[in-house]
């Protein structure tokens, strides 16, 4: 297989770029070239898609697929995707699930309703980017585009930070504030499932969008945060408690506890999506005490999270000590 993905060398991309040069694949990058080298053996090809002429250097290649994790502007995926449509036989375009408008109710399946974003759009929030891109590339490939709407993705070379916070507070030691309850059920993907995955069914010409995330429950709260425990060695105690007092201290769900989104809370439908489709489609995701041990080694090489490649620095994910001992101090003695 000829294998062309647009970036390659963020977590997504720089995961699946692995993953065809593991099966022998013949894989050629696009980007700009400033962060980080390819691989060896993957031909590199250089230009800036949103700038004119900037795929120029795309002109008389041909591959069968082409793997996408563009969430800027909706109209660069347009162009890329008419640049590509005589040339590519699959495109596969890594989408998310915040594609869906709210409210979202919890079970949902790929046919609820999407915000508006549209093809042509120069720029928007990451839903409408996602959305238009995702709209832009249907209204080239048609059928020959398969919209993979991951979720909360997980593994080595994660630049978000959620697991490597927890990792990384666990290994600290000491009592650690553990939200509830501990057999919170957990939706995600590790992101070595997520570009097999892609790369099974885009080379089998599977179109439409798909939910491909693990199902709900795959592991638990607690079961992560064993194995945190577990994989760091760190005399760490989770110190369990109960939604209620922790979201009354203002704690926000996600951001300042990654992974953690309490039952009943308006974004709860982020860990309970209907993922039919994608097991349908052959998705295995493996254990979570895989991705954990493998995120801590990794995380111990590479010594912290890196940067997001190509995209603006966000805010830290995860409470400061001083805000976690408040809210442990409060939440054992209630």
């Amino acid at each position: 297989m000829r294998l062309l993905v647009l970036g390659g060398t963020g977590f997504v991309g720089g995961a699946t770029v692995a993953e065809g040069v593991r099966r022998g694949w013949s894989v050629t990058v696009f980007n700009r070239g400033v962060h980080g080298a390819a691989p060896d053996g993957v031909r590199r090809l250089r230009g800036d898609r949103t700038a004119p002429g900037g795929l120029a250097a795309l002109a008389g290649g041909e591959w069968d697929l082409v793997v996408d994790t563009w969430d800027g502007a909706p109209r660069a995926a347009f162009d890329a995707a008419r640049a590509l449509v005589a040339s590519v036989g699959h495109y596969v375009y890594v989408s998310s699930g915040s594609v869906y408008a709210h409210p979202v109710e919890p079970g949902s399946d790929e046919d609820a309703p999407v915000v508006d974003g549209a093809a042509d759009d120069e720029d928007g929030d990451y839903p409408r980017n996602k959305a238009g891109a995702e709209r832009a590339v249907r209204a080239v490939f048609g059928d020959r585009a398969l919209l993979a709407r991951a979720g909360l993705i997980l593994g080595p070379g994660e630049d978000i930070g959620r697991l490597p916070w927890w990792l990384t507070r666990v290994a600290r030691g000491g009592d650690v504030l553990a939200p509830g309850p501990v057999d919170l059920p957990l939706q995600y993907i590790d992101v070595r499932d997520l570009a097999s995955w892609l790369l099974d069914q885009g080379s089998a010409g599977l179109g439409g969008a798909v939910n491909v995330v693990s199902r709900t429950g795959h592991a638990t709260m607690g079961e992560l945060l064993d194995a945190c425990v577990a994989v760091t060695g760190a005399d760490a105690r989770l110190r369990w408690s109960a939604p209620e007092p922790i979201l009354a201290a203002g704690v926000m769900p996600w951001n300042d506890l990654p992974l953690w989104v309490p039952p009943g809370h308006e974004y709860r439908w982020l860990q309970e999506r209907d993922v039919t489709r994608a097991y349908t489609a052959g998705l295995t995701c493996r254990p979570v005490a895989e991705t954990v041990a493998d995120t801590w080694r990794w995380l111990r090489e590479v010594g912290t999270v890196p940067p997001r490649a190509g995209r603006p620095a966000r805010a830290p994910v995860g409470l400061d000590p001083a805000r976690e001992a408040a809210l442990l101090a409060a939440t054992q003695a209630a």
